[in-house]
């Protein structure tokens, strides 16, 4: 008998590729953030320098971030509108979730605003990105191995599926805990969506603001991208209860691969576009961005539209605007058409908001680039999960819908 989490199931090449990847994504993000502010911008080449450690460390930026991720856990402590049950677990319990991310981002919205008018000097944080993302990469490093700790103590019921290999490289790297807790603070949720896509959002206009100081007005290309970026995040905080039932949530346990990617990955390397637009200006006619507009919005039209079916279909299968479904499977609409429709709606968005800094570079790109591999790794994960689940019903599903992403291509 093969014991869950073994060998034969690592996911990510195994300790080997978790080690290698615990050095390699932070040093991907001070790579972007490095070439960024260079003037050749090479996605692929060199950095132009190595920062000393004087130019990475800084107190100043720690406290900073400890201030913000200790501002979202208030935000995300205050009463919310409505307090969501997740996915039952191996124990048949199930947990409650305040749903109060889109509340957090308008009253972090109030908050910033009234600090600017105060006469905070929000503009001077793209300064600090080095020293803040080092800040925020030393947080995970800390706060995984404080996972990894808890989780040692965790009944068995508490672990995630994949993060229980043995090996505490892996283990550490995937995480053992599938919701680790203190009282009713559940940091994995609090991490998913809050201190980081808000960070995101606010560092784009952190950029904005240097942008209009060095060239008297934001561009309009910068306009666009802060603006498709912002209805990202609050798309995704609006319907926040919908990760409820993602992979990242109901499988994955909460370790280092989480825990960076939500506190220093997101907001320091998909702020890129805008970071590469504040030190090479891009003029963008108003035909083009017209079209660019387009792409976004045909973009997101499937990606909502999608999340929408599938988030109707959870909670209620037989509803009429679903109807035409399998008895277990959402097979109508756009999940007719493909498998992962949600999916093919990310990677258009993420074409858009690439568009407006040109094609003389790669360097824009790169989030498109990652997110395409990104999610043909997780639909690769989606697909071995549903073939799991659901058995020859996921069979006659892919002989209905031959195409995982893309129609007629992939």
């Amino acid at each position: 008998m093969v014991p869950q989490g073994s060998r034969a199931e690592l996911e990510f090449g195994g300790p080997l590729g978790a080690a290698a990847l615990l050095l390699l994504l932070p040093a991907t993000m001070f790579h972007l953030l490095l070439v960024a502010r260079s003037g050749p911008a090479r996605l692929l080449g060199p950095p132009p320098y190595l920062p000393e450690l004087e130019e990475l460390w800084s107190p100043w930026a720690l406290l900073l971030c400890l201030t913000w991720l200790g501002l979202q856990a208030a935000l995300y402590l205050l009463p919310a509108r409505k307090v969501a049950e997740g996915q039952e677990l191996k124990d048949k319990s199930r947990l409650s979730y305040p749903i109060n991310g889109f509340q957090a981002l308008v009253l972090t919205a109030l908050l910033v605003g009234l600090g600017v008018l105060a006469g905070l000097p929000l503009s001077a944080l793209p300064e600090m990105l080095l020293p803040l993302a080092f800040a925020a990469t030393l947080i995970a490093f800390i706060f995984s191995l404080l996972l990894y700790l808890k989780a040692l103590v965790a009944p068995a019921s508490a672990l995630a599926p994949g993060g229980n290999s043995g090996n505490p490289i892996y283990d550490f790297f995937l995480g053992r805990e599938l919701n680790p807790r203190i009282c009713s603070f559940d940091f994995k949720y609090f991490c998913e969506l809050r201190p980081g896509l808000i960070g995101w959002v606010l560092i784009n206009l952190a950029l904005l603001m240097q942008e209009a100081e060095l060239r008297g007005s934001p561009s309009l290309a910068m306009w666009l991208v802060n603006g498709f970026q912002l209805l990202y995040v609050g798309d995704a905080l609006w319907h926040e209860e919908a990760v409820l039932t993602t992979m990242d949530i109901i499988h994955d346990g909460f370790g280092f691969m989480l825990a960076f990617g939500d506190l220093a990955w997101v907001p320091f390397t998909y702020s890129l576009q805008a970071q590469f637009l504040l030190y090479h200006p891009e003029p963008l006619g108003l035909p083009l961005a017209s079209v660019i507009c387009l792409i976004n919005a045909v973009g997101y039209y499937i990606f909502r539209g999608a999340n929408s079916q599938k988030n109707t279909f959870r909670k209620n299968p037989s509803d009429p605007r679903v109807a035409a479904t399998g008895r277990r499977l959402l097979v109508s609409g756009w999940w007719g058409m493909v498998r992962h429709p949600n999916y093919l709606g990310d990677l258009i968005m993420a074409l858009a908001w690439s568009l407006p800094c040109g094609v003389s570079h790669l360097l824009p790109y790169f989030y498109l680039l990652y997110f395409t591999a990104l999610l043909v790794h997780r639909e690769a994960r989606d697909e071995q999960q549903c073939l799991q689940k659901y058995g020859l019903a996921w069979h006659a599903y892919c002989r209905r819908v031959p195409y995982r992403i893309v129609p007629y291509i992939y």
